[in-house]
């Protein structure tokens, strides 16, 4: 239609420029002769462009004869189908109540099948023994899903499989057994090393506790080693040649020996007291020094005073020969003046027995008020922690609550032997005080003997 308008304007064109051209003064014939050929020109190009749509209807009236012949065939196609589909579905029933009455008891056993082949499945994914028979979680996954279709039926060499696997497992949980294997060490290393499994508790390499890595396969040395005490039988029982060793099993396959390398060494615990566990330690370093130095100092003069109780030269060098020495220095004196001299001499002595000793006690005293003060900071830690972060992750609270725990514990353990020491270092200062005294009152006796 576009194309036809197009044309009569092309036309109408020619016919306006034509006029145009001949735009010069014409008489009245041979303006109606124009005109006469104008008209017979619009006929004929009527006549076409009928001729033209004529043609068009017709092929599209072929075409949607054609299209509604098409449709009756589809919905002829349609209905035959759907009659097929329907006595298929019977068929198909039919056929499925026959296997199931010929299946019999074999449906049973293979559903059983399939269940012991999942669980076989799961077990050997985490079994230590897979790191030795790599692959068999995954043939006993393919049977199970081989089950799990009622198309396919286990043959007698898949059922045996199921059998012997299952077998293999029991017998090598009772053994120990050597084998190669690569394994990823802590630096990262991966090198091929001697393995000994031992039944499906633990394996060992070079003296080391392994882990199975069950998403990869692989064999890795644990991050952290157990005590030295463990080593030693991870050693003896790779180096034995079928003897008898000592040997740390873990019964649960790894899982408490993950839990033990995990658990925290000393230096571990007392770095978890932060900042007030460090001063409490250093608070019981200096008191500990301090209580050696006077045990050695109050020994040393102990054992100067007994020596000077066996002689009767008053010597310098200890706080009894001073004490005596003062009645060698005052031989005229009575027996009051020679007491007053001698309370003198043993206050003079008295200080430095008990040097010291004071410190001592305020350091168990400010011990577990230190711990004390661990605790409320780091119980302060914790709610803060709580306020943060919820109570969702009991892993983000820990941190509190082990300060709070080491700082008391760290309070505690300065606190109660350095209470011990000075309870020891007190009644042997005490002691020699005594002895001071003793020997004062008996040569004030003796003075009081004489001048009687």
């Amino acid at each position: 239609m576009l194309k036809s308008i197009a044309k009569s304007l092309v036309i109408a064109s020619a016919f306006a420029a034509s006029l145009q051209v001949n735009a010069e003064p014409v008489n009245l014939d041979e303006l109606l002769k124009t005109l006469e050929q104008g008209k017979m020109f619009q006929s004929q190009e009527n006549q076409r462009r009928e001729a033209e749509f004529k043609a068009q209807r017709d092929q599209q009236v072929r075409l949607l004869n054609e299209a509604r012949n098409e449709r009756d065939n589809q919905i002829k196609l349609s209905e035959k189908l759907e009659t097929q589909f329907e006595e298929n579905e019977f068929k198909t029933a039919d056929l499925q109540e026959a296997l199931d009455k010929r299946m019999g008891s074999l449906k049973e056993l293979f559903g059983v099948l399939q269940q012991v082949a999942g669980d076989a499945k799961n077990k050997f994914s985490t079994s230590l023994i897979s790191a030795q028979y790599a692959g068999r979680d995954v043939v006993m996954d393919e049977l199970a899903q081989k089950m799990g279709k009622s198309s396919k039926l286990a043959s007698i060499e898949e059922i045996e499989q199921v059998w012997f696997a299952l077998q293999r497992e029991m017998t090598e949980s009772g053994k120990v057994a050597t084998f190669n294997a690569p394994v990823v060490l802590q630096s990262g290393d991966k090198v091929e090393k001697e393995v000994v499994r031992v039944g499906a508790f633990n394996l060992v390499a070079d003296g080391k506790y392994l882990e199975y890595v069950t998403e990869t396969g692989t064999l890795a040395e644990l991050s952290r080693q157990p005590s030295e005490r463990f080593l030693a039988g991870a050693a003896n029982i790779q180096t034995g040649n079928g003897e008898l060793v000592q040997f740390a099993l873990d019964p649960t396959g790894g899982s408490i020996l993950g839990l033990l390398v995990q658990a925290p060494d000393l230096k571990e615990r007392v770095e978890q007291g932060g900042t007030v566990g460090y001063i409490i330690l250093a608070v019981g370093l200096v008191g500990l020094l301090i209580a050696l130095i006077r045990f050695v100092g109050l020994a040393v003069v102990g054992a100067k005073m007994h020596s000077q109780l066996k002689s009767d030269v008053a010597k310098d060098n200890n706080p009894l020969g001073r004490v005596m020495k003062v009645k060698d220095d005052n031989p005229d004196a009575d027996v009051e003046a020679l007491e007053l001299k001698l309370s003198e001499a043993i206050l003079r002595e008295v200080p430095k027995l008990s040097r010291f000793l004071t410190f001592i006690k305020i350091i168990s005293v400010v011990a577990p008020l230190m711990g004390l003060l661990g605790t409320v900071t780091g119980m302060i830690n914790t709610f803060q922690a709580i306020t943060l972060f919820g109570t969702g992750d009991p892993k983000l609270m820990a941190g509190g609550i082990s300060q709070a725990l080491v700082t008391t514990v760290l309070g505690l353990v300065v606190a109660i032997p350095t209470v011990l020491i000075y309870t020891v270092l007190n009644t042997r200062s005490k002691n020699l005080i005594y002895i001071l005294q003793e020997q004062s009152a008996g040569i004030i006796a003796e003075r009081s003997e004489k001048g009687a």
